[in-house]
């Protein structure tokens, strides 16, 4: 009974105590409560009135916070943009430190020839060099490479804001090399420092192109390069530097001889970009074939090799990109391409961009060509460039690559490597190189795909000045013929001649010009059935608009131009082809009783140089006629400039 007591008088204490605590929690609960209110309503007293220093405060820094953010998402989506690789990449850590060393010892050695050849002329220049040589050098050397086609095309205006901006930062950050520089855009191969290129990609980033552009949805400044992809090689040799910055003023990027109105609007008729893991797996797809969009002479050296059952290589053997449109409208190439899916690819992906939008055009546009049932034209993001970079052991590719800088060609990174080992370290160092690269066997770096002309030895490396002496491209020679060329032993004499001239028999220039001309006069005429009223006659002109001027020691400023096209010549298009010379009067030569003109004229030009640059234009095509140029002092007894002669510039 006692016990029953006890535990009941526990059980009633204890039942209190829950009580209180709960009593306790309750006042604890409301006091916070009360609390909390009373600091809410202070805080809205405060800022009714006007201590809003805190409120503020706060919000700057969720405002600061924010921009932070986005500012850091942008950067990431910009530096998406950038593909860089070092050059030494995949080298054991024995070659690494060794080539590491030598770009040192050879910026050094350079630094020294620059800095005394500069104190003989002037001490203040040598300062100036050598502050620049250290600005410009990490001891090591980055490459660029990337192209931007811009639509609609820059006017005069705009095109002369962008070459300025252009060469102004490129000097600013000392880089050298070339600048092809268009009304349709960019396309640039250029050296300097690591920290040089890439400032120099971030300054182009923020050029509005000469025509500033709002985007109505964000409120933003729309820039032309804002995507633009720039491919970098960090950590080569100082040698490899270009040794000054040149910008081009060209009509095209690429010269396929599509300018102006015959050029295919990209944004509407472009290719499909496969980024090179989609495009290797496309070409192991059957139904599919490949357009290497190259130059012979380059997939001479190395080229894609699909695996059996996938896509057919094809390889349009041009010797100039101004031949692919021509290609592209023969019955057999067409043919090829019949019921197939169409990839491309060129080495940094900027011949793809127009190759690739032609044929959508004639797709679209062209009965026989939509007939042909195409899949789909694809092309390579980033050309093989970009390809190396994803598939360093090679993926697909067999050879070299060909480039258009001071490494002239090379192998994809890791069989680089093993190639490097061999010859710095010694066969013995292989095994060491091949772990470091997976595997990659010893034997993938003796791989050689192209032919000495002279000896037919295998050969890969494009090497001295000589040129095919009937079609003028890059000679395939080894060391020991060009060594025996060059002391007299033997003689490359004109019967030593490219691959592709011995197989299509070509054996002199005049056979292949009258070759050229024959199938250019038959792809215009095509080109004119199908365009009709719209068609508009093919102008040649060269690379750079601003043509090399002539030498014109008398300064001499009136020409004389004949064999111009009769029918289709006027004022426009002449003045059109001469540019960028200023012609200041135009006499065209007609008949006396007739007034028919008959393709000869008299031009006044402004200044000497525009006169040399108006000869450097003697024996060119224009308008289907090759025409004639030539200094023409006026007579001191007529007058001249002949009144109502006037251009109207």
């Amino acid at each position: 009974m006692a016990d029953d007591d006890s535990t009941t008088l526990k059980k009633a204490k204890k039942s209190k105590h829950k009580k209180k605590r709960q009593r306790d929690n309750d006042e604890d609960r409301k006091a916070k409560k009360k609390h909390k209110k009373e600091k809410k309503k202070l805080k809205k007293e405060s800022i009714d009135d006007g201590d809003d220093t805190s409120v503020t405060a706060k919000k700057a820094k969720k405002a600061a916070k924010k921009a932070k953010k986005e500012k850091k998402r942008k950067q990431k989506e910009l530096d998406e943009k950038i593909v860089s690789s070092s050059a030494i990449e995949f080298y054991p850590d024995d070659l690494k430190t060794l080539q590491l060393a030598k770009n040192q010892e050879d910026e050094k050695q350079k630094a020294a020839a620059a800095a005394a050849e500069a104190k003989a002329a002037a001490v203040a220049a040598a300062v100036e060099e050598k502050d620049q040589s250290a600005a410009n050098s990490d001891n090591n050397i980055t490459l660029l490479l990337f192209y931007q086609y811009v639509e609609p095309c820059w006017d005069d205006d705009q095109f002369q804001v962008a070459l300025k901006f252009v060469t102004d930062q490129g000097n600013k950050y000392g880089l050298t090399g070339r600048m092809r520089v268009a009304k349709e855009g960019l396309n640039c191969t250029l050296t300097g420092s690591h920290d040089g290129i890439r400032n120099w990609c971030a300054a182009l980033r923020t050029f509005d192109g000469g025509r500033s552009k709002i985007d109505q949805v964000t409120g933003e400044k729309i820039t032309e390069f804002a995507k633009t992809e720039f491919k970098l090689t960090d950590d080569l040799p100082p040698k490899q530097r270009f040794p000054k910055l040149h910008a081009f003023e060209v009509v095209e990027i690429v010269n396929y001889g599509l300018a102006g109105s015959r050029a295919p609007e990209i944004a509407k008729y472009g290719g499909t970009h496969l980024e090179p893991e989609d495009y290797n797996n496309k070409m192991c797809e059957k139904d599919t074939v490949i357009i290497d969009v190259r130059n012979h002479y380059e997939a001479n050296i190395g080229r894609f090799n699909p695996p059996e059952g996938g896509a057919k290589m094809i390889d349009p053997m041009m010797r100039k990109s101004t031949e692919f449109p021509i290609w592209l409208d023969k019955p057999e190439t067409k043919e090829m391409l019949r019921g197939k899916q169409v990839l491309m690819y060129c080495t940094g992906g900027v011949r793809c961009e127009r190759a690739s939008a032609l044929l959508k055009q004639k797709i679209e546009t062209e009965d026989d060509t939509k007939s042909l049932g195409i899949k789909g034209v694809y092309q390579l993001q980033g050309g093989i460039d970009k390809y190396f970079k994803q598939f360093p052991e090679g993926g697909l590719w067999k050879g070299k690559n060909y480039v258009f800088d001071k490494r002239f060609s090379h192998a994809p990174p890791k069989v680089e490597a093993v190639d490097r080992t061999k010859k710095v370290l010694g066969e013995g160092e292989v095994a060491k190189v091949e772990q470091v690269v997976d595997g990659i066997p010893a034997s993938a770096a003796d791989e050689i795909l192209g032919a000495c002309e002279g000896c037919s030895k295998p050969w890969d490396m494009y090497r001295g000045k000589r040129r095919c002496p009937t079609c003028g491209v890059p000679s395939l020679i080894c060391r020991e013929c060009f060594d025996k060329d060059k002391s007299g032993v033997k003689k490359l004499g004109r019967d030593v001649r490219c691959d592709l001239c011995i197989a299509e028999d070509v054996r002199n220039k005049q056979q292949l010009r009258e070759r050229e001309e024959r199938e250019m006069k038959e792809y215009e005429n095509n080109i004119k059935q199908k365009l009709g009223e719209k068609y508009e006659p093919y102008m040649q002109r060269k690379h750079a608009i601003t043509r090399k001027p002539k030498p014109n020691p008398e300064r001499i400023t009136r020409l004389f131009l004949k064999n111009m096209c009769a029918k289709q010549m006027d004022e426009e298009k002449l003045l059109e082809f001469l540019h960028p010379a200023k012609v200041t009067h135009i006499q065209w030569l007609t008949d006396r009783n007739t007034g028919a003109f008959y393709g000869s004229a008299f031009i006044e030009v402004k200044t000497a140089e525009d006169a040399g640059s108006v000869l450097a234009a003697n024996g060119m095509t224009v308008l289907g006629r090759r025409m004639t140029v030539k200094y023409q002092k006026p007579d001191e007894k007529s007058i001249w400039p002949v009144p109502g002669t006037e251009v109207d510039l």
